[in-house]
């Protein structure tokens, strides 16, 4: 059976009960109006998915009621009905938004397939409409998970640039989710609808990079058998994202620099410029700054690229985000397994939030995703993660790096110790002599440790 509410329009008695019968018994709800004014009375009360109406009436003729459906519902289709067939009024009735014209007398089953037609095209575009809408969420800001102070940072900046044609530097370590970023402000900006081109600028060789960015000509080089656009023609009107910018040979980062200030491009053994519109936003996990004072990126270049700065913060300094991320990965992960995964178990959440995410968002994403695949049951238990992480906090933990002003070795190591032992009391659930246990210490020495720390809690043995 059909479906689909319609709107039928006609100031003749017989013809609205001939489309009644008809269009009810294919299963559509019909409602009758006998002219325009009652027309229009019916739009204001409710909504419609196709409107047939005739075009010669009395009062509101059926270019009025057309008129009025494309104000008040302009998704409505509406097919027009007529005796007196005319260029002219079609014209005028297909310029207004009609789906299609029919001339009287018609045959029923040309009708039908007519009605047909318009509300499978309605459908089509509401398809593609909520398609979009989804694709603008998946891609967009909504794509984010995140509450913490430096990540609400990001996101008021994202929303303050994304309509700019301004270049874009986006930083921080591996794993931050640097591309998802740039692909938000693209999906932001007016120039959603164009595309959105990334590159792995250290994946290239030097001997190909530029031909990669530019393009080239047949024959231009051994090997160029036809000819290439290159990515800045093929982001035309769009994006170019390049990824760890720094990795750029000096020799292309030269050609870069021009066809940024140009806004053009040459391809490979040609002769002639051409105009490109494209924004570019770049991207890398080292110190962009340091990158420049060791001769890795071009001082000139930089400044072209780091007009509008965004770092992203590492995970351990967002830490009140894992709840959010982890709920949001088991959410999605579970969909996309088939697992039935509900929750997850409080000792495993706190093993999660205690970790500190070298490899960031991504690493966590792993994490999660491994343990759904090995675990069983509607709960992820902390006895499903990644063996790695259930050991006590230890060397794993610690940052071997050296800042450039130096270090206070004794503090350091004693701040290390501290965070052990309340790692070993937060496992242990307060039992000091667990907690001895899990550093391989004795009670004595653990209980000589949290005295020195100005601990005052009374031992509690099992």
């Amino acid at each position: 059976m059909a479906e689909g509410r319609i709107l039928v329009v006609d100031d003749e008695l017989s013809m609205r009960e001939v489309l009644d019968i008809t269009l009810g018994r294919e299963g559509y709800d019909v409602t009758l109006a006998d002219g325009g004014e009652a027309a229009l009375r019916a739009l204001d009360e409710m909504t419609f998915d196709l409107v047939v109406t005739d075009l010669r009436m009395r009062g509101v003729d059926g270019l009025g009621v057309l008129r009025a459906v494309k104000e008040r519902a302009p998704g409505t289709a509406v097919v027009m009905l007529t005796a007196f067939a005319s260029t002219d009024s079609a014209v005028e009735a297909m310029k207004l938004g009609a789906y299609d014209y029919v001339t009287k007398p018609f045959k029923l089953d040309e009708l039908q397939l007519t009605i047909a037609g318009a509300l499978e095209r309605k459908r089509l575009r509401e398809e593609n409409q909520t398609l979009r809408r989804q694709l603008q969420r998946d891609r967009g800001l909504a794509r984010f998970v995140g509450r913490s102070r430096p990540m609400l940072e990001v996101f008021e900046t994202i929303r303050k640039i994304a309509d700019s044609a301004s270049n874009v530097m986006i930083t921080g370590e591996t794993g931050t989710g640097k591309e998802l970023v740039a692909q938000a402000i693209h999906h932001e900006s007016p120039r959603a609808r164009g595309p959105f081109v990334s590159v792995n600028c250290g994946a290239i060789p030097e001997g190909v990079m530029e031909s990669e960015l530019f393009g080239h000509v047949k024959g231009s080089f051994t090997g160029a058998v036809s000819d290439t656009r290159g990515l800045f023609a093929a982001a035309d009107g769009g994006t170019l994202f390049l990824d760890e910018i720094t990795e750029i040979a000096p020799s292309v980062q030269v050609k870069l620099l021009r066809a940024i200030q140009e806004r053009s491009i040459r391809r490979v053994g040609e002769t002639r410029d051409v105009r490109v519109d494209v924004r570019l936003i770049a991207a890398s996990n080292r110190d962009v700054a340091g990158a420049v004072t060791d001769g890795a990126l071009r001082e000139d270049l930089f400044y072209r690229l780091n007009v509008i700065p965004i770092h992203l913060p590492p995970l351990r300094d967002r830490r009140d985000d894992i709840p959010l991320l982890v709920h949001h990965f088991l959410q999605k992960l579970a969909r996309d397994t088939g697992k039935d995964i509900r929750g997850i178990s409080p000792e495993a959440l706190a093993v999660l939030e205690r970790h500190r995410w070298p490899g960031n968002v991504r690493e966590l994403e792993n994490a999660i995703e491994r343990a759904i695949v090995l675990g069983a049951g509607p709960t992820l238990n902390a006895d499903a993660l990644p063996a790695e992480l259930l050991r006590p906090a230890a060397v794993r933990d610690v940052t071997l790096e050296i800042p450039p002003e130096g270090l206070d070795l004794e503090a350091t190591l004693e701040s290390i110790e501290q965070r052990l032992i309340q790692a070993a009391l937060e496992r242990s659930g307060g039992v000091q002599t667990r907690a001895a246990e899990l550093l391989k210490m004795s009670f004595r020495q653990f209980r000589y440790k949290l005295q020195k720390r100005g601990a005052d809690e009374a031992p509690r043995a099992k």
